[in-house]
């Protein structure tokens, strides 16, 4: 078929479909969660937040936090 390896190409095809499927249902998990979190009182934007946060290496974090003094006080808040 033209010099395309047609099982390599299906396989290459099917392991992503699945992969697919196994990311739509961990968003699901994830989504049950947070709904979880909301009903024991979290605030969830705070807890995606902190998610986010924990990611980041904690000078991008400082120099993050020190923009948006330095922001806040530029404009009197």
């Amino acid at each position: 078929m033209g010099g395309i390896a047609v099982d390599r190409l299906r396989s290459v095809i099917e392991r992503v479909e699945r992969l697919e499927e196994e990311r739509k249902a961990l968003a699901g998990d994830i989504k049950d969660i947070f709904s979880e979190a909301k009903s024991a009182g979290f605030d969830v934007k705070t807890v995606k937040d902190i998610i986010r946060l924990r990611k980041k290496e904690p000078s991008e974090i400082e120099e993050q936090e020190t923009l948006l003094d330095i922001y806040r006080r530029a404009l009197g808040m």
